[in-house]
């Protein structure tokens, strides 16, 4: 009798410019084990280098988002625990730097990795079932996947300390008035809401969009003399594509532009 095929930890869809990536591990509330800490950065990189990619929406499957790295899962008793953080840090560059809009889908618990992995996407849509904890001191850790860094620029240093040493679980409406949640809807609704916003993010203009990303992320840190030669550098990278221009007459024409990224000069 054949065996049945093993699922794959990294479910992996493509329509319309919009990349989904399904974390697949239900039975562990899709907690990140290697195989799919590896397949994510996998994933990543193959949506960084394709140009039909536009949008990412990373979601989880069998009622919960992502539990976090897996401490349960076999490692290898002769490696080095950094070596491993270098892979979990690997991963966590890769979406954070990615060009495109990223969309996190959280329906069900979002914790430790598992919250900074959807913290490490531009937008987050849960529902109202959503849970989410920065679990790590309940389990004598330390904050990884970024989490250092992402909670005090998106609550501040008082309510990210909060976060990091209570280590309790809020619920969605708490995440939302936190600002950690961009928006709450139905459980019914939330595949039809995401494939809306992801569909509106890929039609929009992948140039000036992956500037603006890259502008908003870098410009945290820097001071505003140094912002505003960023934004003019990007701005003339804008002009330079199709996708300026065609706006423009778009406008004059009072209908809707089509957006290809092309580049005009040469």
């Amino acid at each position: 009798m054949a065996e049945e095929p093993v699922a794959p930890v990294l479910l992996d869809e493509f329509k319309d410019g919009v990349r989904t990536l399904t974390l697949n591990r239900p039975e562990k509330k899709n907690a990140v084990d290697a195989e799919l800490w590896q397949a994510l950065g996998q994933a990543f990189t193959a949506c960084r280098t394709d140009p039909a990619v536009r949008a990412v929406v990373l979601t989880g499957a069998g009622g919960a988002f992502c539990a976090g790295a897996d401490l349960t899962a076999p490692s290898d008793p002769e490696a080095h625990p950094n070596a491993r953080m270098r892979m979990v840090n690997d991963v966590a560059l890769l979406l954070h730097e990615l060009p495109v809009p990223t969309i996190a889908q959280v329906d069900g618990v979002a914790v430790g990795a598992g919250w900074n992995l959807a913290l490490g996407c531009d937008l987050v849509v849960a529902t109202p079932r959503s849970r989410f904890s920065q679990i790590f001191a309940k389990r004598g850790l330390s904050l990884d996947f970024g989490g250092s860094w992402l909670l005090p620029k998106l609550v501040g240093l008082q309510q990210a300390k909060r976060l990091a040493l209570l280590a309790e679980m809020i619920d969605a409406a708490e995440a939302h008035r936190l600002g950690l949640v961009t928006w709450v809807v139905g459980p019914d609704d939330i595949d039809a809401y995401v494939s809306d916003l992801a569909g509106r993010l890929a039609a929009g203009p992948p140039v000036a969009l992956a500037q603006n990303k890259a502008l908003l992320n870098e410009n945290a840190d820097r001071t505003l003399r140094d912002a505003l030669a960023a934004e003019a550098r990007t701005q003339a990278i804008n002009i330079a594509t199709v996708d300026a221009p065609a706006a423009f007459l778009a406008f004059a024409e009072k209908r809707e532009p089509d957006f290809t990224g092309r580049w005009a000069v040469g």
